[in-house]
């Protein structure tokens, strides 16, 4: 079987990968190259391109000649371009879980979970293409325009810049690049700079799958470097950016007159009140803090207990936290791999001593183990003096916080400058229709963690959340624009 691979990579211990633009597989106009390690272990995956503003540039222009290209598919072929990636994505799922594991250093199983995911997801933004429609709109519906008429439609934006975070490097960069293509958008997508390979190799895919050439475009590199140059180029019409909040403001000032899509930080609290079945709730809320460590910016990170019920929670909480498995991530038991970088550990260490220092109590963990890996970690009586009561952990911390009433439970998740997502926990039906209309989070969950899936229910922040949603249909809605074509009558 030929190594479809082999045109993105070179040979030899540590493959070196090329950036694709233009319908080309090329190094960076500097032959400059930056390294991939393995966080679970340090070893090296991969070398990729370090990308210049002159193969931003090159990019961006190799998308902006590619519009007509896939802007004049007749909707059916987009469909069917990407369904052929998807079969694709499946057909080769056992290389792209590979690589997630070895380069996001995520456990084995959440890996196939993510490729799955995207398979899927690129065939329901297929199907989400043949929704649209225009529509109709008589002029007699107002005075003064009774001989006019008027179709409005929608039509892409032009050139999408998707930027995509590390913890999902594929499913994120596919939830932003399968509704722009679908919508007829060219794109160009800025991987992430700890795991791009799976992303190279998901182009190699669209390659294959006969995508207009240009119309799709990936490349690597240091945000520092070409970030800005990219947001502000005049030929990228949108920019959709999956990522912290300081730098989704500053994408908001560079960009200027472009459409956004900012999904950014988040500290969602879980609410549970005393009447709540306490096992679902733990159960919940551990998998919400401390699925794939805790590196999502949708993890729950405060967990506001009712005082009455507080001691009982925490124990069995305790308990069943101590069953989360840390381990190698090639290990479909583990259910802890390792943090990102050496970044992302010492602020998790960080936030954790800064609670300790001021009174929390460190029931579980609360210590770096081997390399990048952290115990999973259970902070109780934390007060809102603590940095980690405010501040985004990205690490696998339960940070309990007991609050007296609804009332203060509300006071306290709304008085974070985020407002990502949020979870509540109650029997009671009124009262958590109540509590969930009184949060300033763009989704609450009753009863369960918050989890997207594949984008059915729209998603994105409030506050210095984000701007804008993304999810099936609703990315699509915001990747085009409408156009409206008024007829006017003789009488």
């Amino acid at each position: 079987m030929a190594d479809i691979w082999k045109p993105i990579r070179s040979s030899g211990k540590v493959p070196e990968y090329r950036m694709f633009i233009d319908g080309k597989w090329v190094c960076a106009s500097g032959s400059g190259t930056f390294e991939i390690r393995d966080p679970s272990d340090g070893s090296p995956v991969a070398r990729v391109p370090l990308a210049l503003k002159k193969d931003a540039d090159a990019a961006v222009n190799a998308a902006w000649k590619a519009r007509p290209l896939i802007g004049g598919m007749d909707t059916v072929e987009r469909v069917e371009l990407l369904d052929r990636i998807s079969r694709l994505v499946r057909e080769h799922s056992s290389d792209l879980v590979g690589i997630i594991s070895r380069e996001a250093g995520k456990p084995v199983h959440y890996a196939e979970g993510e490729v799955k995911a995207t398979a899927e997801r690129l065939h329901l933004a297929a199907e989400e293409a043949r929704k649209f429609s225009s529509d109709f709109i008589p002029g007699d519906l107002v005075p003064g325009t009774s001989n006019r008429m008027a179709i409005v439609t929608r039509k892409p934006v032009g050139v999408v810049l998707a930027i995509s975070p590390f913890n999902y490097p594929l499913f994120i960069s596919i939830a932003k690049v399968a509704p722009a293509l679908a919508a007829g958008n060219s794109v160009v997508l800025k991987a992430a700079s700890d795991d791009p390979v799976c992303m190279l190799m998901f182009a190699r895919l669209a390659e294959l799958a006969g995508i207009p050439r240009g119309a799709f475009n990936v490349i690597t590199g240091s945000g520092s470097e070409i970030g800005d140059f990219l947001v502000a180029h005049p030929k990228v019409s949108m920019v959709s950016f999956t990522g912290s909040s300081p730098v989704g403001k500053r994408i908001a000032t560079v960009a200027g007159m472009k459409n956004l899509h900012l999904e950014l930080g988040g500290k969602g609290p879980a609410i549970v009140f005393a009447d709540a079945d306490l096992k679902l709730a733990v159960k919940e809320c551990l998998a919400g803090a401390l699925k794939f460590s805790g590196q999502r910016c949708d993890a729950l990170s405060r967990i506001l207990v009712e005082q009455g019920v507080a001691d009982r929670f925490v124990r069995l909480l305790v308990r069943e936290a101590k069953t989360w498995r840390v381990g190698p991530t090639t290990d479909p038991r583990t259910m802890i791999g390792p943090l990102i970088n050496q970044g992302a550990l010492e602020k998790v260490d960080s936030l954790v001593s800064d609670a300790r220092e001021k009174g929390a109590r460190v029931l579980l963990g609360g210590k770096r183990l081997r390399g990048l890996y952290y115990a999973p970690t259970v902070l109780d009586r934390v007060t809102t003096d603590m940095k980690i009561a405010w501040e985004e952990t990205f690490g696998p911390v339960v940070t309990i916080i007991r609050v007296r009433n609804e009332k203060d439970a509300i006071g306290v998740a709304n008085q974070s400058k985020y407002g990502l997502d949020a979870s509540v926990f109650t029997q009671d039906i009124e009262k958590a229709i109540r509590t969930a209309r009184a949060l300033e989070d763009g989704t609450v969950t009753i009863n369960g963690h918050p989890a997207h899936g594949l984008g059915n229910f729209p998603f994105g922040g409030n506050k210095e959340s984000g701007l804008g949603r993304e999810g099936i249909e609703y990315s699509i809605d915001e990747m085009t624009r409408l156009d409206t074509i008024v007829f006017s009558m003789k009488k």
